[in-house]
């Protein structure tokens, strides 16, 4: 999948990675057919390596886990959500540079 960095989110254990979590959360709903998100994966990935400990770095393979996609209204791949606390912070669709990342989580 990606680096040891990054989780593998599913529709069984999102809640306890994700909602529950005590640290900031950037989840990266994708699929393995979507070049776009294919393009993204090795920024996802450095993110996770330089945000190891502060932040967790998570995946979710859209096609295998439909219900926390529709939960989170994902219509385009890929889609990037930081969560805090439980809550969306900021959605990105899209490849995103990132820098947008980093700045989301740099405030909190």
């Amino acid at each position: 999948m990606a680096s040891d960095a990054v989780i593998e989110l599913t529709d069984a254990n999102f809640e306890q990675e994700v909602v529950n979590s005590d640290v900031p959360v950037l989840v990266d709903f994708w699929a393995e057919w979507c070049m776009p998100c294919r393009m993204l994966a090795p920024v996802i990935d450095e993110i996770a390596g330089e945000y190891a400990g502060k932040v967790k770095v998570g995946k979710v393979d859209t096609d295998a886990n439909r219900e926390v996609s529709v939960n989170y209204g994902i219509s385009a791949i890929p889609t990037i959500i930081l969560f805090n606390k439980g809550e969306v912070v900021r959605k990105f669709v899209g490849v995103t540079p990132k820098t947008d990342f980093v700045d989301e989580l740099d405030k909190i």
